[in-house]
């Protein structure tokens, strides 16, 4: 996938989560989230640019999900707590779900393409692919981009009204 369709595989992901958070009384972590998902949508493609590292390797892993969101759940602990803000340890919470939610969405638009990834390397050498379309295909990052924006806007008014 490219940046469109990990945008719209990113809200697609993100929206029972963000719906769940405003029936719940949370709307401001629902933002919150949203805002990172949207973030980290194309982080993992950031391979593209660092030598030595191969494109849909490391960077493409539930490992790096999992880096990710330790790293933005420590940062949530760090931040919490202050006025105006969710306790340190709903925060860290909510930036450990959403750094790794944002992470596994990236890896969720690549597995769509015949390239597929390696989600549990270097433990398995196993790719995951469903074949679907290419990673190229304008029609299928557009579409997903459409997808992600109507459902979500849906949602918003299902939910504000």
């Amino acid at each position: 996938m490219y940046k469109a369709g990990h945008v719209g595989v990113s809200l697609l992901v993100f929206l029972p989560v963000g719906v769940g958070l405003v029936l719940a009384g949370r709307p401001e972590l629902a933002l919150l989230g949203e805002a990172v998902m949207l973030a980290l949508a194309s982080l993992p493609d950031v391979d593209h640019e660092l030598p030595l590292i191969s494109h849909r390797g490391v960077i493409h892993t539930v490992w790096f999900a999992l880096l990710v969101g330790v790293a933005l759940g420590a940062v949530g602990w760090v931040l919490g707590g202050r006025p105006a803000t969710p306790t340190d340890a709903e925060l860290a919470v909510a930036g450990f779900g959403f750094g790794t939610l944002g992470i596994v969405a990236h890896l969720l638009g690549d597995v769509l393409t015949p390239m597929g990834i390696t989600p549990f390397w270097p433990l398995s050498r196993r790719t995951i692919s469903l074949r679907v379309v290419r990673a190229r295909n304008p029609l299928a990052n557009y579409g997903l981009l459409a997808a992600g924006v109507f459902a979500t806007v849906g949602a918003i008014m299902l939910v504000a009204g």
